[in-house]
């Protein structure tokens, strides 16, 4: 009789291992649930092999179509639009009645990634040697999270996995529409500092300049307007410190300041793998102006969708929680999870735990203890994250369009300020001459 290991979860939350000796894995998982386990991992002990000879084998030769040439930094990602089309179109295959093995066999056929092409044929090679789904998945932690592993395996325990696949397509649709949302109200606002940033740059460091030489040959020798010798100063202040223009052919290269930029931009990444400072930054983001309730709303909307798919799927609680804390992107709100995990663990309710954290608010510690109460926690944390999500959306429109006029003023500003400040020495030239046409006219 075939022995499989396993690794499961107990009802306490804990996780256990072992081994079984069943007919097969279907078997060992219902034997796992009578003993009260909530299986995670089941894989069959291979029997040892007699050791032969190795025999030299032949490396059969691929053709021009079978060669994968893979460029490092540009193969093997799939875009979240991808996946999440792939996510509605495997569930709607499924719910529509058709076999899961033979859908990923048509999502393969048709799929252009090719790398979720590879992806989706070694789903169906795995699936047709007796794999799970979710063990499948599992097997590529870079496309498939444990979100979507733990949810897939819960719909296979509970014999719901097209109404879980359609859970998940909802779930990656809602979360590729508020993004989208977010990237589309900043594009205008990107695209205007990113003009403003290049005319800036032009202005102060080819043509501002060339001023300073021109008004050396008019004034000879007389003083500057105090405004227009600040604008020069600072003109040559950035081309000195930003770029460094080389004798002979026109060379350019980095100046301190970009380097400085440049090393600081390193040293932040390197300071962000601390628990410390990673504590700091994202305590920070969740309280620092304009931008930090909205950060904390998108934090919170994440939390309650996530808790609230998982659970309605059939993922218990305790496991739910620990992928919410995986999945919630902010280190503060981590912890306050993982509080809720070990109170929830000891046989406590969640409301307590998030009410001592202070990071959500008191309408959502509300709403969660009328749906425990009520026994519809999984509706209402779902309702949490949509009002959570259209309060975002709202934010986000409101700070563009107050930007817009912002960004304009400020930049009229500079470049009026620029303007006035190479017309002042003009202004007193024209001065000069003007007094000196009228002595000359009285002599």
């Amino acid at each position: 009789m075939p022995k499989f290991q396993y690794v499961a979860i107990d009802s306490r939350g804990k996780e256990t291992k072992g081994a079984l000796e069943v007919g097969s894995q279907n078997e060992a998982i219902s034997r796992l649930k009578d003993m009260g386990f909530l299986p995670m991992k089941i894989v069959e002990v291979e029997k040892p092999k007699k050791q032969s000879a190795p025999k030299p084998k032949e490396k059969p030769k691929k053709s021009l179509k079978q060669i994968e040439i893979r460029i490092p930094f540009l193969s093997g990602r799939v875009g979240t639009k991808v996946m999440t089309a792939f996510t509605r179109q495997l569930a709607t295959l499924v719910d529509a009645g058709l076999p899961l093995l033979r859908g990923l066999r048509v999502l393969e056929k048709q799929e252009k990634n090719p790398t979720l092409k590879r992806v989706i044929g070694e789903l169906a090679t795995a699936i047709e040697g007796g794999s799970t789904f979710s063990e499948a998945l599992a097997q590529h932690p870079k496309l498939f999270d444990r979100l979507f592993v733990n949810m897939v395996k819960a719909g296979e325990l509970g014999g719901v996995l097209e109404v879980v696949l359609n859970r998940l397509a909802e779930f990656m649709e809602k979360a590729q529409k508020i993004r989208g949302k977010v990237k589309s109200a900043m594009f205008y606002p990107s695209a205007v500092i990113t003009v403003a940033i290049t005319i800036l740059g032009v202005l102060m460091v080819l043509v501002i300049p060339k001023f300073q030489q021109v008004f050396a040959d008019m004034l000879e020798g007389s003083s500057l307007p105090g405004f227009t010798v600040f604008v020069l100063n600072v003109a040559n202040t950035v081309k000195s410190k930003t770029i460094l223009l080389l004798d002979g052919p026109p060379y350019v290269l980095p100046g301190p300041v970009i380097w400085g930029i440049v090393a600081f931009v390193i040293l932040f990444k390197l300071l962000l793998k601390t628990d410390f400072f990673r504590h700091l930054w994202d305590r920070f983001k969740l309280v620092m102006p304009v931008l930090g309730p909205v950060i904390s709303k998108v934090a919170i909307a994440r939390f309650s969708r996530t808790l609230g798919t998982l659970v309605s799927s059939g993922v218990p609680i305790l496991q739910a929680l620990t992928i919410v804390k995986e999945t919630t992107g902010n280190v503060i709100v981590a912890d306050a999870v993982a509080k809720v995990h070990e109170a929830v663990k000891e046989g406590e309710t969640i409301t307590a735990p998030l009410e001592a954290s202070r990071v959500f608010p008191p309408m959502v510690i509300s709403m969660v203890d009328v749906g425990e109460q009520t026994g519809a926690l999984p509706e209402m944390l779902l309702k949490i994250a949509d009002t959570y999500d259209e309060e975002v959306d709202n934010a986000v429109s409101a700070m563009t369009s107050l930007l817009e006029p912002i960004m304009i003023v400020i930049l009229a500003v500079i470049v009026g300020s620029i303007v006035i400040a190479m017309f002042l020495p003009l202004i007193d030239l024209m001065n000069k001459l003007g007094s000196e046409a009228g002595g000359s006219s009285n002599d």
